[in-house]
């Protein structure tokens, strides 16, 4: 068992030491220029990169590190929103709908999947670039979402708990540097 745990934890240390570093730096700016200008930075996935969304989400709103104002952060995920649409029209549409009532010329839009082939998230992301929004992805190093967002960050791993963990990491370092940045920490 031990052999197991070791490899597990040596595989996503490799992961995570392999992640570009220039690509979190550049989300992190694409962010903190909607910030300074009034945007807010809307988060979604489904599955485990929905809590994912979710808890970075609101570590904008709420805080990383430090006590500050509360950034524009936002989740897609909500349960009655998600199952209303998907219901009422298609779970295609989940995300994209949502994208259509809240999205605005400015704004950030943020698609985690571990494939990187999440079609409601895809649509999601191309109805935010309809409305003048930025988009980011966080992905593995598959999927259409890399090829499609105005920036990715590739997480290199085809192993799902390796590429949430390490897209996890790479929202967190992201996270610390807009709160630096935003309020001069």
């Amino acid at each position: 068992m031990n052999d197991y745990i070791e490899n597990e934890l040596r595989k996503s240390s490799e992961t995570i030491s392999k992640i570009d570093p220039t690509e979190i730096r550049k989300a992190a700016d694409i962010i903190i220029e909607s910030l300074r200008n009034g945007g807010q930075v809307i988060f979604m996935g489904n599955g485990g990169s929905s809590a994912d969304a979710q808890h970075i989400a609101a570590e904008f709103s709420g805080k990383y590190l430090f006590d500050r104002p509360a950034m524009a952060g936002v989740c897609l995920s909500n349960i009655a929103p998600v199952t209303a649409i998907g219901n009422d029209y298609s779970y295609d549409l989940v995300f994209k709908r949502q994208v259509e009532a809240i999205c605005r010329k400015g704004d950030v839009v943020v698609g985690l999947s571990t494939s990187g082939n999440s079609k409601n998230v895809i649509l999601a992301m191309e109805a935010a670039k309809e409305r003048g929004a930025k988009t980011l992805s966080f992905t593995g190093d598959g999927g259409k979402m890399r090829e499609i967002a105005d920036h990715a960050v590739v997480i290199p791993s085809k192993e799902t708990p390796h590429i949430q963990e390490g897209y996890l990491v790479a929202c967190h370092t992201m996270c610390g540097i807009v709160e630096k940045e935003m309020f001069n920490l």
